[in-house]
């Protein structure tokens, strides 16, 4: 076959012709499909905003539907050298004198026996800890067991949740001037509890292989009655309005309640004043991040559901979602959740407008800072209760903003169909791209057989004027 594109026999581009004519063939159907396939993305594009939207508000409702935020106390301590003081659930106001007379302290113990290094064979024998409680671990040691050995096997004994051992290098005690052993390091174990608190304390008995349980010799040099104390086991004692209260930690969480007092030194003879108070501008934080949640949803609604005049240049062009009935529930819903009177409130208050809280006629919502204020102070409970009671606003808010983002909700469920109409698309545009293919392969061969055609009845034409012309 004789392939021309630029048809030898005719003169014709024959290739430029044949595909512009297959994309004439095919051009209205791509271009339908390229429509098509343009406003679902737009749509799909919008559906996905305003979800994020929605989501991103859903984050702010839920803080205000929790009526935790209206019992938010702030403390503060006069010396937080001397204690520190935070408020958790449950905290009641009030102010306390607080004096801090003893800070709770870890048992910590030392043994006498000096060892060359920790590498050093400490004799064998079992040691068994024990604590008041009742808690109790042993480690059994023997002639190959070294200083090192000891501490690693007490502190991974099986039970052993309230000692840790550890080796100090330190010089040695000198027995006096002829000591052959003066100015030298010596090795001793040192053993510390976990825990501060008398409870936490610990007693260290056994038995030693050398037969002797009593003398400062092999193991029995590590008893209780051969360690010299460090640090005794202390509870922490403090006074409230001149009360005693004894704890076994220095963060005392049951003395006053919702207030942690965490100790940090001790102040004989002296108070420390610890104020405890509703932590208004945090709750104001909260209502505020609200308003601006609300406020930024509905500027986000109200682009995607504008209209924009041309799309030519001449306009700004359409929002994604224009007279889209699920945006329009949804603005209207929201809208209705925030202005609606509270029939659940009680007190003085039942509706976002009482409490400081108006939305204008653009539907743009704003706080007025001094109006929650006097709120808060009249009537904290009935502020809550717009929010947080069983019809509150958020309560109303959450449950419509979980029925439009919960999986397999409406939103999610137009998403999941317009995906697959733009994947049908993509199906029905390479369907029409094969058609074309295959139109311009067969106008491809017309074309060319008709040129073979014109360019044999030129040839003859030419024989047959030369043979006249000849004769």
């Amino acid at each position: 076959m004789i392939v021309s594109s630029t048809g030898i026999g005719s003169g014709i581009d024959i290739q430029s012709l044949v595909t512009q004519l297959a994309t004439a063939e095919a051009q209205p159907a791509l271009n339908a499909i390229s429509r098509k396939t343009s406003a679902a993305n737009t749509l799909l594009s919008g559906l996905g905003t305003l979800k994020s939207g929605l989501s991103d508000f859903s984050s702010i409702v839920a803080k205000l539907k929790d009526g935790n935020l209206f019992k938010t106390f702030k403390t503060t301590s006069s010396d937080e050298s001397v204690l520190k003081a935070t408020a958790a659930s449950g905290a009641v106001a009030g102010s306390y004198a607080v004096e801090v007379v003893q800070l709770a302290k870890a048992q910590k113990s030392i043994a006498a026996p000096e060892f060359s290094n920790s590498s050093a064979s400490i004799g064998s024998g079992t040691l068994t800890f024990d604590r008041p409680d009742g808690a109790s671990f042993s480690v059994t040691t023997d002639n190959t067991t070294t200083l090192q050995g000891l501490r690693d096997a007490i502190n991974q004994a099986a039970g052993n949740n309230f000692v840790t051992a550890s080796i100090v290098n330190v010089d040695h005690v000198s027995t006096g001037p002829n000591d052959p052993d003066n100015g030298k390091t010596v090795s001793k174990l040192v053993l510390t509890a976990k825990d501060v608190g008398t409870k936490n304390g610990f007693t260290v008995s056994g038995n030693d292989d050398d037969g002797n349980n009593t003398d400062s010799l092999g193991i029995s040099s590590f008893f209780s009655g051969s360690l010299q104390s460090l640090s005794d086991p202390l509870d922490a004692i403090i006074k409230v309005d001149q009360q005693t209260a004894t704890r076994s930690s220095n963060l005392i969480t049951d003395v006053l309640p919702g207030v942690n007092l965490d100790l940090q030194g001790s102040n004989v003879g002296e108070t420390v004043d610890v104020q405890i108070s509703l932590d208004e501008e945090a709750i104001k934080t909260t209502v505020q991040g609200f308003v601006d949640g609300y406020n930024k949803l509905k500027s986000t609604t109200k682009s995607l559901g504008k209209f924009g005049g041309a799309t030519d240049g001449s306009g700004t062009g359409n929002g994604a979602l224009l007279g889209d009935s699920t945006l329009r529930l949804v603005a209207a819903q929201i809208r209705q959740a925030a202005t609606a009177n509270v029939s659940s409130a009680s007190g003085n208050y039942n509706s976002l407008a009482m409490i400081g809280i108006s939305i204008n006629r653009d539907g743009v919502m704003s706080l007025d800072s001094a109006k929650l204020t006097e709120a808060l102070k009249s009537d904290i409970q009935s502020v809550s209760d717009v929010f947080s009671s069983a019809d509150g606003v958020s309560t109303r808010m959450d449950s419509r903003l979980k029925l439009f983002l919960q999986s397999g909700g409406s939103l999610e469920t137009r998403q999941n169909s317009l995906k697959k109409q733009i994947s049908a698309l993509s199906d029905q545009k390479l369907n029409v791209q094969d058609r074309q293919a295959n139109y311009q392969a067969m106008l491809l061969r017309q074309f060319t057989a008709m040129d073979v055609t014109v360019g044999t009845l030129n040839t003859t034409s030419t024989f047959l004027s030369n043979w006249i012309s000849k004769n």
